[in-house]
């Protein structure tokens, strides 16, 4: 077990550093960058393309931000909100989308001591377009609920969300959600919904900075993983062995993989979201290795009690070999990994991320990356007039030599 002094790996975030709104242009956000020997420069995000290694392999996660906040009224007045965060029963959350009658979802319910009995419904639209939409709470499952939706209209459990759902800013933004965020707190590139929250290290490029990123000789590769609510949950246990990470799905396609195989060693990951990804499938192509089973994806602790001595290729041709003797085209699988200091990274080779909240695994997952080297940056973002979390300024990072 990872014995790790957490007290270490907080700072001290004034509320006027945190972005509440992004920049009007999405790459004019400043651009940090640490490099391996330690250095910090400042840049601007849309000179990106120029300081990536020769020839990298972006790794950028295209999952799309659905309207996860319902908000209902009792007949008494009584306002409830309900946040889905995941289809309930592990139903694959492309089914639940696809769903045209009722669909069940785990769920997190706000003013929740209000809402004792009985099924909450609100409509949308006008004449034949009306959608109503009911909600019957099925059972409590912990600080979570699982929540029966039911619907009228004939469309889409995706279509019905569009139109009756709101976007789910972070809560640490301490505002209600507004016009801007319906695309801003969207990566460009965003395009498999699933998520209640944006992979935000993406919310800086444009597509003139992609173009530009493939004109400097570099490849993109898109992973998917949907980001959960828990992304936002901060450390409060005493130690990290108390502390539980939220479960997080994924899906890379066949090709991705073969693509991230083949330029093993050059790899710049978009996010915490896709590390999270990588390494995730850097285990789980041990444990086949290991002749384990992979169905229930990768829990929590296991990268820390798996066998230590694969190679990342090695990890790849195992995944590889067996999504191609599955006969499909894909990879799903799910991940708990907790990645913090003194984890090895195994895949990545650099990563661009934005600026996280004290006490929170993201900071962790930096610190394993960059060493006691986070403190430089934190300070020098802090006395530099950077902003903060997800609406705020990028950095590159590169990994501690």
């Amino acid at each position: 077990m990872i014995n790790l002094d957490l007290s270490k790996y907080t700072y001290v975030l004034p509320d006027e550093r945190i972005a509440k709104y992004p920049l009007p242009d999405r790459s004019s956000s400043k651009l940090l960058v640490f490099g391996a020997d330690g250095s910090i420069t400042d840049h601007v995000f849309r000179e990106i393309p120029g300081l990536l290694p020769s020839g990298a392999l972006l790794v950028r996660n295209d999952t799309k931000v659905i309207r996860a906040r319902l908000r209902f009224a009792k007949e008494s007045g009584a306002k409830i909100e309900i946040f889905c965060l995941e289809p309930a029963g592990g139903v694959d959350v492309q089914i639940a989308f696809t769903e045209h009658e009722q669909t069940e979802w785990k769920c997190i319910v706000g003013n929740s001591k209000r809402w004792k009995s009985g099924d909450l419904s609100l409509s949308i639209g006008e004449g034949d377009k009306v959608v109503t939409l009911t909600a019957t709470r099925v059972r409590q499952d912990g600080e979570t609920s699982v929540v029966r939706f039911c619907w009228t209209g004939g469309e889409s459990f995706a279509e019905v969300m569009t139109r009756t759902g709101e976007m789910p800013i972070p809560p640490y933004l301490n505002r209600k959600t507004e016009a801007i965020d319906e695309t801003r707190y969207q990566t460009v590139y965003s395009c498999h919904d699933g998520s209640v929250a944006a992979p935000t290290a993406g919310l800086h490029f444009t597509n003139e900075v992609l173009d530009e990123v493939r004109a400097k000789g570099h490849e993109i590769a898109n992973v998917t993983l949907h980001v959960g609510a828990g992304t936002f949950k901060p450390i409060s246990a005493k130690s990290i062995e108390e502390h539980v990470m939220h479960t997080e799905h994924i899906v890379v396609t066949l090709d991705a993989l073969r693509k991230i195989r083949e330029k093993m060693g050059n790899i710049v990951a978009v996010g915490t979201t896709s590390v999270r990804t990588l390494e995730s499938l850097y285990w789980l192509g041990v444990k086949l290795l290991a002749g384990q089973d992979i169905s229930n994806g990768l829990s929590q602790w296991e990268a820390y009690d798996l066998p230590q001595d694969k190679s990342a290729t090695e990890a790849f041709d195992a995944l590889i070999g067996y999504v191609e003797h599955q006969g499909d085209d894909f990879l799903r699988s799910q991940t708990q990994i907790l990645i913090v200091p003194p984890y090895k990274m195994r895949v990545i080779n650099a990563l661009i991320t934005n600026f996280h909240q004290p006490d929170s695994t993201l900071l962790l997952l930096v610190a394993a990356i960059v060493g006691e080297g986070w403190h430089d940056i934190y300070d020098h973002a802090l006395a530099n007039g950077y902003r903060f979390l997800s609406y705020g300024d990028s950095s590159l990072l590169m990994p501690r030599a």
